[in-house]
C-alpha cells in the first residue's frame, strides 16, 4: 500500500497502574483511522517506543491491526541495536503489521556506510517493508542513500533532521539514479510538527508527512494538508498563524514535549491517555492551560477562515 499523504502516529496511552490502556488505544485508533489517513504508524517516537516493554509492543501492534481492519497499512517502530531491532521487526510481523519504520540503532554512531549495514541486518528478520528514519546517530549520504535501493524491502526514507539542502540532494540523487527502483522510493517528512515545514519539504518532492497534531485536534491536521494539496494558501497561513507556530513555540519550551504536548491534547479532547514515561515529563498544568487554549484558538481560525464569505452585491 502506498504511503503518499497524511501520516498517523498514534500515542501509546498507559493507566494508572502504569499499563498499557488497551481500550483507550482502541478508542484513540478508531479516531485516527476515521480522519483518513494514508497509513498508521504505531509503537514510534509519539508512541513511546523506547518506553514499552516486549508484550506491551506486541499489544499495540495487534491492537492497531484489529482496529486497522485492513483499510489501512499499519506500520511498527523497531530500533535498538541489530539484533534488537530484528527481534522488534519478527515480533512487529507475527502481530500482522504490514511494515516497519526502524528508528535510529541505540547510542552508538557510526558512518553512513555502517548504517546501510545495520538496516540490511534487519531486513534480513522479515520480508516487511521497511522505512529507514534518519535522525539523530541515523544520517544517510547520497551514497548510502544510493546502496538502500539494492535493499529489496527498503521502501523509503523519512527525515527527522530537518536539513532540508541534504534532503533534496537524498532525493535528486535517488530519483536521477537510473536504479530500476528510483521512482518507487518513498520521501517522508517526519519532523516534530512537521505542517511547519510542509511546503519547503513539499518543494524538494516530499509532499507526505507524519502529524502529531493528528493525535489530539484532528480536525486542524486534516484542514491543513487538505489545503497544502489544493493551494489553499488562506486556510494554510490562518493554521500556521494561529495554531502550529504558536504550538511550536510551547513545544520548544521542554525538551520532549513532542510526545507530551500531543498525549496532553488528546487527554484534553476527552482519553484517558495517562503519563509519559520517563524520561519524558508530563505537561505542567500552566502549559496544559495555554495547549487548551491554542486548541480552541485553532478551531476558531478554522471555522472563521471557512465560513461562506458573503456575495458582494452588483450595482444596478
Amino acid at each position: 500500500m502506498p504511503l503518499h499523504g497524511l501520516l498517523s502516529f498514534p500515542l501509546t496511552p498507559f493507566t494508572p497502574d502504569d499499563e498499557v490502556a488497551t481500550g483507550v488505544l482502541a478508542d484513540h485508533l478508531a479516531e485516527q483511522v476515521a480522519a483518513g489517513p494514508a497509513a498508521l504508524f504505531v509503537a514510534c517516537g509519539t508512541g513511546e517506543f523506547t518506553a514499552l516493554g516486549p508484550e506491551e509492543y506486541r499489544t499495540v501492534v495487534r491492537t492497531a491491526v484489529r482496529e486497522a481492519a485492513g483499510r489501512l497499512p499499519v506500520y511498527a517502530g523497531a530500533g535498538g541495536g541489530p539484533r534488537m531491532a530484528a527481534g522488534f521487526a519478527r515480533a512487529a510481523a507475527e502481530c500482522g503489521a504490514d511494515g516497519l519504520l526502524l528508528l535510529p540503532p541505540y547510542l552508538v554512531s557510526g558512518p553512513p556506510a555502517g548504517l546501510v549495514r545495520h538496516i540490511a541486518y534487519v531486513t534480513g528478520a522479515t520480508a516487511l517493508p521497511l522505512v529507514v528514519y534518519q535522525r539523530a546517530n541515523a544520517v544517510l549520504d547520497p551514497a548510502a542513500a544510493l546502496a538502500l535501493l539494492d535493499l529489496s524491502t527498503v521502501i523509503g526514507v523519512k527525515d527527522g533532521r530537518g536539513d532540508v539542502d541534504a534532503m533534496h540532494r537524498l532525493v535528486a540523487t535517488v530519483r536521477a539514479s537510473g536504479h530500476p527502483r528510483a521512482a518507487e522510493m518513498v520521501f517522508l517528512n517526519g519532523l516534530p510538527t512537521a505542517e511547519v515545514s510542509a511546503a519547503a519539504y513539499r518543494a524538494i518532492g516530499v509532499p507526505s508527512y507524519s502529524s502529531a497534531a493528528l493525535c489530539f485536534v484532528p480536525e486542524l491536521a486534516v484542514a491543513f494538508h487538505r489545503a497544502i494539496e489544493t493551494g489553499d494558501e488562506a486556510v494554510a497561513r490562518a493554521l500556521l498563524t494561529e495554531f502550529y507556530l504558536p504550538l511550536v513555540e510551547l513545544r520548544d519550551r521542554v525538551a520532549g514535549y513532542a510526545v507530551s504536548l500531543p498525549k496532553a491534547g488528546a487527554t484534553l479532547r476527552g482519553l484517558a491517555m495517562g503519563s509519559v514515561r520517563p524520561p519524558l515529563a508530563d505537561v505542567s498544568a500552566e502549559h496544559r492551560e495555554e495547549l487548551a487554549a491554542l486548541m480552541d484558538r485553532g478551531r476558531a481560525a478554522l471555522l472563521r477562515i471557512s465560513a461562506p464569505r458573503a456575495v458582494p452585491e452588483v450595482a444596478a
